[in-house]
């Protein structure tokens, strides 16, 4: 008994050991910053940005709009059901189905009784509802067009910040390595002064250096942390949440200009929205014409409309029957309304013909300026990374010659100041290629 005793002790023990482990485990984890990728960015701010939601409702709406306008065109269906009393004036008359009945004190009532159940099947006919289901269509074509719009709008602003966040952060590294080697400097001028080896001049060059990257980095961080907020407004509830993302390719591709032309020509959400407009605009003028034609308003009803809310009334009269009737409106005079709305439809057309060919025009140069830039920010990577060595070794040099007396605490700081210049134009520059190549596949539709 005693050893099973000590047997379970133990056991719970252990069980209770692993527990708190886990726990703590659990919570480590949870306190470690979430990692959001491009992807999972893109995501959230399409959820969380009122403007795209803006967009995405219009669409919505104007898909309604578009349906409505074409449920039009079709009859429509009204089961009408009414109970008339009217105030008997004493008199008879001959009205009545069969014989005599009570005259009704107003003149334009029928019967003193009346009862109305009828279906009415209502059709217009006319040149101006199909043009304005048109304009409808186009408009809503025009709709989708402008949330895709304004999707790769988005996407380019959250690509842009989303790199701005590794770029800051990086340069807030770097700051941070530049202030130790100024630290580093600054604390070997104080050590060769003291032995007699330099003049306190150097000493107060590097402090001088020391403190200039004392507020480089003090910069970096506020920058650094005002584009972390400024993406983080676009993903989280709370901008102060912490996380991390990806930083940007060394090498990534670049599509060659073929291919960014063919997917340009074929899925640019500029020119269908002033393609759609320019439809829109012609189905104006149509339905703006469409005044000039008379419409034809056709109608069935079938049901009951008499004095005995029956199939039959007295000595078995049919009460149950249908009517038909035709209305045709001719438009004769109008002082010149419609002539002016076909005019102003007209201007409205020409105006939409120009912005067509403006966002033709647009899209030619913008291809040409963004692979142009994607193209120059590629190739300069390499010359970049040339520089970083380049500009390492100089400063490593420059230090060995210090040391050995043969070079000035002035250019131990030009040393310095060029190698910090080139790591942070090799972030800048990687950024600068991340952004140029999001702007061609949000330009061609790949992103």
């Amino acid at each position: 008994m005693a050893g099973r005793s000590f047997s379970f002790h133990t056991f719970a023990a252990s069980f209770g050991f692993v527990a708190a482990v886990s726990l703590l485990a659990s919570a480590q984890q949870a306190d470690l910053p979430r990692h959001v990728s491009l992807t999972e960015a893109i995501q959230q701010a399409q959820a969380n940005e009122p403007i795209f939601a803006a967009a995405v409702a219009a669409q919505k709406t104007m898909k309604i709009d578009s349906y409505l306008a074409k449920a039009s065109l079709l009859p429509s269906v009204t089961y009408h059901n009414q109970m008339l009393y009217t105030q008997p004036n004493g008199q008879t008359n001959q009205g009545g189905q069969v014989g005599t009945q009570s005259s009704p004190i107003f003149i334009a009532n029928n019967a003193i009784h009346e009862y109305t159940s009828q279906a009415s099947i209502n059709e217009t006919v006319g040149l101006k509802q199909l043009a304005d289901a048109q304009v409808a269509s186009a408009n809503s074509a025009r709709a989708s067009a402008e949330l895709e719009i304004a999707r790769r709008g988005l996407v380019s602003t959250v690509v842009s910040l989303y790199y701005t966040v590794s770029t800051a952060e990086e340069k807030q590294k770097v700051q941070a390595e530049a202030l130790q080697e100024a630290r580093d400097f600054s604390s070997l001028t104080q050590k060769r002064e003291a032995v007699r080896e330099v003049a306190h001049a150097d000493v107060v060059k590097a402090e001088l250096q020391l403190q200039q990257r004392q507020r480089d980095l003090a910069d970096a961080t506020v920058l650094a942390s005002r584009a972390r907020l400024e993406l983080a407004v676009l993903l989280f509830p709370d901008p102060r949440a912490a996380y991390t993302t990806d930083a940007p390719a060394s090498s990534p591709p670049l599509p060659t200009r073929d291919e960014v032309n063919q997917l340009a020509s074929t899925n640019n959400p500029e020119i269908r929205s002033a393609l759609a407009g320019l439809r829109a605009s012609d189905a104006g003028v149509k339905s703006a014409k469409a005044a000039y034609l008379p419409d034809v308003a056709l109608n069935f009803t079938y049901g009951i409309d008499a004095p005995q809310f029956a199939k039959r009334g007295p000595d078995n009269v049919p009460n149950l029957g249908y009517s038909i009737g035709g209305t045709l409106d001719i438009p004769v005079w109008d002082w010149f309304s419609t002539q002016k709305k076909v005019k102003q439809s007209e201007i409205l057309r020409d105006a939409a013909k120009v912005t067509l060919t403006a966002a033709q025009r647009r899209l030619i140069a913008t291809l040409e300026e963004s692979y142009a830039e994607a193209s120059t920010a590629r190739d300069q990577l390499d010359l970049l990374d040339q520089s970083v060595h380049t500009a390492a070794e100089s400063l490593r040099l420059t230090k060995l010659r210090y040391a050995a007396g043969e070079a000035t605490a002035l250019e131990v700081v030009d040393a310095q100041n060029s190698y910090l210049t080139a790591q942070t134009s090799q972030a800048d520059g990687l950024t600068r290629f991340e952004t140029a190549l999001a702007a061609l596949q949000v330009l061609t539709g790949s992103i």
